[in-house]
């Protein structure tokens, strides 16, 4: 009986996300060393049946590559800490694209031969692209009052933990990666919090030579992160200071010339059309929207009369236009202490690329 318990527990081992693979027969063991580590738990015995484990600690170093579409909403903007004004009505994100790379450290360790557990310690460099819109109301339509496209760059560090349970079936392994991070944006109030579950399935092949395989794998990546996102950049950082002034006072002579165009049509009506309930609504709700557009564009002028110290406030509500995306991966284990790893996901809005090499001991 505790025999096939020992045989159940490797039989829902494989290998797991961060790169290491199983062989699911049983030979003869040639690797003596691995008898003397403390873990896995229960790894002595699945090894005195025959069964071959990986090391129980592992480091790996990784380079990440990933470039997301975003979704933006309820948007609020300050200047030089003055109060927010709600400006989600006046926008409209013609795109907006996130792009980061950076590197990536995870020490790893077997707690049971199905389950590992990790850390992650990461920096990374970002670039969000924005192109948005702003829009007031006119008689009959809309209008484009100007528009910005900016790429402000920001330094993230991110910390983070994740488990992997693993099985194997039929000469092939299935994992269920999921991870936690925080990620520290040097222009925001605090960490994004993100959540990555990410399943594969998978086989291995082995080499002539004793320990090196090779293995492929497909499967799904899904990133969820915090909506909520505060924070605080230099005006500078944003756009040209010369620029953001040509375009403010463009905007101000527009919303001028819409609250001319809008008085004038509310005289033209008569008595009776002024009672109508569609006009009364068609006038309250333009006169909103100039009136915050107006409202808006003085405080941004104000702020660039001191552009040198002059600083954005921000709330907003993002995510990914993408939660999900394919992956398919490879790893080629030269021996059961170093192994390199690649692996590429793609969806609508999202492509990323990850790659690494880790390294494998006995604890």
């Amino acid at each position: 009986m505790r025999n096939f318990i020992y045989v159940l527990l490797f039989c829902l081992t494989f290998g797991n996300a961060l790169g290491q693979v199983y062989t699911d027969k049983p030979k003869v063991l040639t690797d003596t060393t691995a008898y003397n580590s403390l873990l896995p738990i229960f790894g002595k015995k699945v090894r005195e049946l025959g069964f071959d484990l990986p090391y129980s600690a592992g480091l790996s170093v990784n380079y990440l590559w990933q470039k997301s579409e975003i979704n933006i909403s309820n948007v609020k903007v300050g200047f030089n800490n003055s109060p927010l004004y709600d400006v989600d009505e006046l926008l409209r994100f013609n795109s907006t694209t996130a792009e980061s790379n950076g590197i990536n450290i995870r020490p790893d360790i077997w707690i049971l031969p199905f389950l590992n557990v990790y850390g992650i310690l990461a920096n990374a460099q970002s670039t969000t692209n924005v192109d948005v819109s702003i829009w007031i109301p006119r008689i009959n339509a809309s209008e484009e009052i100007f528009s910005i496209q900016t790429n402000p760059d920001f330094n993230t560090t991110t910390a983070g933990f994740g488990i992997t349970p693993t099985a194997g079936f039929f000469g092939g392994w299935i994992a269920f990666d999921m991870n936690f991070t925080w990620t520290d944006v040097d222009a925001q109030e605090k960490p994004v919090m993100a959540f990555v579950f990410d399943p594969r399935i998978g086989k291995t092949f082995n080499f002539a030579k004793p320990q090196r395989n090779i293995s492929f794998w497909v499967g799904a990546f899904r990133l969820k992160v915090n909506r909520d996102t505060r924070g605080n950049l230099p005006l500078s950082d944003v756009f040209p200071i010369e620029e953001w002034d040509q375009k403010v006072v463009s905007g101000q002579e527009r919303v001028g010339a819409a609250q001319v165009e809008l008085d004038e049509w509310w005289t033209s009506l008569s008595p009776i059309e002024q009672k109508n309930p569609v006009n009364i609504v068609k006038l309250e709700g333009n006169q909103k929207k100039l009136d915050l557009a107006s409202t808006f564009l003085n405080a941004a002028e104000n702020a660039i009369d001191t552009a040198d110290n002059s600083t954005l406030q921000y709330t907003l509500d993002k995510k990914q236009k993408s939660m999900w995306n394919f992956v398919v991966g490879s790893q080629f284990q030269l021996n059961k202490s170093w192994m390199i790893r690649a692996e590429y996901g793609h969806a609508t809005g999202r492509d990323q690329v990850f790659c690494g090499l880790q390294y494998r001991f006995n604890l």
